[in-house]
């Protein structure tokens, strides 16, 4: 019987004492789930205009979307585990998951520059959002997620200035 108590175990919420308090932690781990809600969904936002760019454009945009795609998803395992390591569950529900998926809009009438267009706007609003909370964590003395949230605006602000540099006129 004790042995298979082992093949049961709960996920849960557990308080960390690191010298960031509760409150804090929770907060922050709200946070961090938004912005791997904006993370997944840029994944697979990326992914679909991988697939679908047609035109001049076409190759960069392809080439571009697929290191995006793939370093965008490998940043969802980084802020997942960061919110563990806060003490908190990782959104779990399926009802997170609609978060992830882009509009309903109809992707087969989108330009090229349409689509680059829509992906600005979306690395833009993930640079707004980690930086308000780096900005959080850097004030709470939480310098782990300020590193991971300093890496990741890294990375969007990249994003942006190849996404806007491909359709500059």
């Amino acid at each position: 019987m004790a042995n298979t108590a082992v093949l049961k175990p709960k996920s849960r919420d557990v308080s960390v004492k690191t010298g960031l308090s509760d409150k804090y932690c929770a907060d922050m781990a709200k946070s961090l789930s938004a912005i791997l809600a904006s993370t997944y969904h840029l994944v697979i936002k990326s992914h679909i205009y991988h697939w679908n760019v047609v035109g001049p454009l076409f190759k960069p945009l392809h080439e571009l979307t697929e290191e995006h795609y793939s370093t965008l998803f490998e940043a969802t395992d980084i802020v997942a585990e960061r919110i563990r390591a806060l003490g908190h569950l990782a959104p779990a529900h399926i009802s997170d998951a609609a978060k992830f998926a882009p509009s309903n809009r109809d992707f087969s009438q989108l330009t090229a520059e349409d689509m680059v267009l829509d992906l600005i706007a979306d690395h833009e609003a993930a640079c707004r959002a980690m930086r308000e909370a780096g900005t959080s964590a850097d004030e709470n003395g939480d310098l782990v997620t300020t590193d991971m949230l300093t890496d990741r605006l890294t990375f969007h602000e990249k994003a942006l200035w190849m996404l806007k540099a491909i359709i500059a006129k």
